[in-house]
């Protein structure tokens, strides 16, 4: 016979479904299940963790940039430096490109050719070289730079594209002593000294 609650009256057979679908979710519960509030818990967690972590990478790919930039100068400087002392009798290339060709057919350049333009843009910088004085009397470079070309001295600069957290907010700048100075604003070209303030060298 089938069971009467209390009152006489017979559970329905749609009350008796409800009951075993109860029955089932907590079965489901139990063997490791999440609830919604749960999960909507678990979801703002890592929300959070990822705005927290986000800061951080964009410093960290700033950081980067800037640490490129300088290896960056750093090789114009090495590059102008042996091609004065092996190629120019003393003097500097006059733009980036010059120091991008090699001496003879089959042997290295001075620099690689990612700096071939006037200008190089890498990692969300510009980087220029601005000559000094031509020297009348500077010989042809082994290169093909022509008599009376090579410069006296020069200027290298870097200037982030947009100035951010994770793109870099420092200027850097160079002369021919291949000391880098670093600055919150643009450095201006200088030749010979170091550059006005708020510029310093880099540690």
């Amino acid at each position: 016979m089938r069971p009467r609650p209390a009152g006489g009256r017979s559970l329905s057979h749609e009350s008796m479904q409800v009951v075993r679908a109860g029955s089932n979710m907590s079965e489901s519960r139990s063997d490791g299940g999440f609830t919604v509030v749960e999960l909507l818990l678990t979801v703002t967690i890592i929300g959070i963790l990822a705005s927290m972590a986000v800061p951080a990478l964009s410093r960290a790919k700033a950081v980067s940039a800037e640490a490129s930039t300088v290896g960056s100068l750093r090789a114009i400087g090495t590059a102008q430096a042996t091609f004065a002392a092996s190629c120019a009798d003393g003097y500097y290339a006059p733009a980036l490109s010059w120091l991008t060709e090699p001496a003879a057919v089959g042997r290295a350049a001075f620099l690689g050719q990612e700096f071939s333009g006037s200008t190089v843009t890498r990692l969300d910088y510009r980087i220029r070289l601005m000559a000094g004085s031509a020297v009348a009397k500077a010989p042809a470079s082994c290169n093909g730079l022509a008599k009376g070309e090579s410069v006296q001295s020069y200027f290298v600069g870097a200037d982030p594209l947009v100035k951010s957290a994770a793109t870099g907010t420092r200027h850097f700048g160079a002369s021919s002593d291949n000391i880098i100075y670093q600055s919150t604003k643009n450095i201006s070209p200088f030749y010979t000294g170091v550059p006005p303030s708020p510029a310093k060298a880099l540690d």
